[in-house]
């Protein structure tokens, strides 16, 4: 594979580590608990001063483009507790299940 090739293929890792938006918990989303995950989107969406929507809308945007990026090569175990955080995230700011 191609230099260039490798760079296109990991460009959401790069955006995942560094985000303009948010400073992610280094691990956040190697974290075995969807509440700690939910928590910890939570305190860096809401001490970033650099996000551009409100802070829940920043953190749900994150987890799902991590979801969205690395889904496909996760173990059907580890989407099923991120897709959990989800859930966290919105009773954390006191919106609805889904």
């Amino acid at each position: 594979m191609a230099g260039d090739e490798r760079k296109r293929k990991r460009w959401s890792r790069d955006v995942t580590e560094h985000s303009n938006a948010l400073d992610l918990e280094e691990d956040v989303f190697l974290k075995d608990d969807p509440n700690a995950v939910a928590k910890s989107l939570k305190a860096s969406a809401e001490t970033s001063s650099r996000r551009k929507s409100s802070p829940f809308r920043s953190a749900m945007s994150t987890l799902t483009f991590y979801l969205n990026r690395a889904g496909k090569n996760l173990p059907a175990e580890r989407k099923a507790m991120l897709e959990a955080a989800k859930n966290e995230l919105r009773e954390l700011y006191g919106r609805p299940r889904r």
